[in-house]
């Protein structure tokens, strides 16, 4: 017997586990976190009508799951009439994701949608994509995992893909951070007029500030982008503290105030998964122990406001985060997705020897109301 429900946090959360089983590289969200991602008290969600979600339970076990939600900024700014999809996990069986799926395309069509694309989890600043290839390769932190078969049943669903995109793995111990140093950079160090600063805890709401500012200035040009506000940035990193390596961000500074920003962070999976994503008495242990071993990070973005860009800056800021990586023990660097339309930063990818970890895509489907 298969039951949909709506708005049912716990199986909504087993539903993966169940769907892909202990040995599959998914790492899910803490639940403590995943539960306040999704609740009226996320500035996304101020509104009930901006989202929903479903599990599909077959024989009373979890089996799949999907958001489905708006962004009403991005509508606005692009004019779009665009429903998202997200958190798409599901065993490999088209029965049950179109029973997921007819209820994403009726909340869709019921709010006068007329397309929905996905994995949006939830922002384009977010965990984007469904992997198209990599499979048994491991995620980092904010990079998604799903399986070889849900692209397939999406593509059985009658969804597109497209906008193509790319994360990378760095071996650290075989790089010389100078490799991203050349003339550009160079002048920069020695003229002076640019400080390069730690992301210090003590001084968090402060700096996650200049960290909003720097991206959105940064990043106003890149496809999909809306700025984000200081309520959404702060509600999405308020944990911060507790996980971050002062040592292995960066900000960047001129007499303006900030210019620049690297925000890297210890790759939390094998914490996260060594908890099995609840938090419980044997959590301390675990974080403890995470601490003295861990050796992957993971780059969450990069950003140059645009009157810095392609002036040798994020060289310079890259520079600084790989020597502090290398003093710091780590040994691999995850870079969250590279739009393949984005050839800058592929170009500079592949000059650090990058090796391509997961291939992703959007997926789309058009004329909603037309079904």
């Amino acid at each position: 017997m298969l039951e949909i429900k709506e708005k049912d946090f716990n199986s909504f959360f087993n539903a993966p586990f169940n769907a892909y089983g202990e040995r599959s590289p998914y790492v899910s969200p803490l639940k403590s976190d995943f539960k306040r991602i999704l609740s009226n008290q996320n500035p996304l969600f101020k509104d009930q009508n901006t989202f929903t979600y479903f599990s599909a339970i077959k024989d009373g076990i979890p089996i799949g799951r999907v958001v489905t939600h708006v962004h009403n900024d991005s509508n606005k700014k692009y004019d779009w009439k665009r429903a998202y999809f997200g958190f798409f996990d599901c065993i490999n069986d088209l029965d049950i994701a179109k029973h997921l799926f007819d209820k994403v395309e009726n909340w869709a069509s019921d709010n006068n949608y007329t397309e929905v694309i996905g994995n949006f989890n939830l922002t384009a600043m977010q965990q984007i994509g469904v992997m198209m290839s990599g499979f048994n390769n491991k995620p980092y932190t904010d990079q998604v995992f799903s399986p070889s078969h849900i692209a397939d049943l999406l593509h059985k669903l009658g969804y597109v893909n497209e906008f193509p995109m790319t994360t990378f793995e760095l071996d650290l111990r075989s790089i010389d951070p100078q490799i991203v140093l050349g003339e550009k950079q160079n002048r920069i160090i020695n003229e002076g007029k640019i400080q390069l600063k730690k992301f210090k805890k003590n001084r968090f709401n402060t700096l996650i500030e200049d960290v909003r500012d720097c991206l959105n200035d940064g990043f106003a040009n890149n496809p999909m982008f809306v700025p984000l506000t200081k309520e959404e940035f702060l509600y999405q990193s308020r944990d911060m503290t507790t996980i971050i390596d002062e040592n292995i961000s960066v900000l960047a500074y001129d007499e303006s105030g900030p210019i620049g920003v690297i925000l890297c962070i210890p790759d939390l999976n094998p914490f996260i998964r060594a908890n099995k994503s609840r938090l419980s008495v044997t959590t301390p242990f675990h974080f403890v122990k995470f601490k003295l071993k861990r050796d992957r990070a993971v780059i969450i973005f990069y950003s140059v406001k645009q009157k810095y860009q392609n002036k040798g800056l994020n060289g310079v800021m890259l520079y600084k985060v790989l020597q502090a990586l290398k003093i710091r023990g780590y040994k691999t660097l995850g870079i969250t997705w590279i739009s393949d339309q984005n050839k800058a930063s592929l170009r500079q990818a592949e000059k650090l020897g990058c090796k391509q970890l997961h291939n992703l895509s959007l997926f789309k489907k058009h004329s909603i109301q037309e079904k």
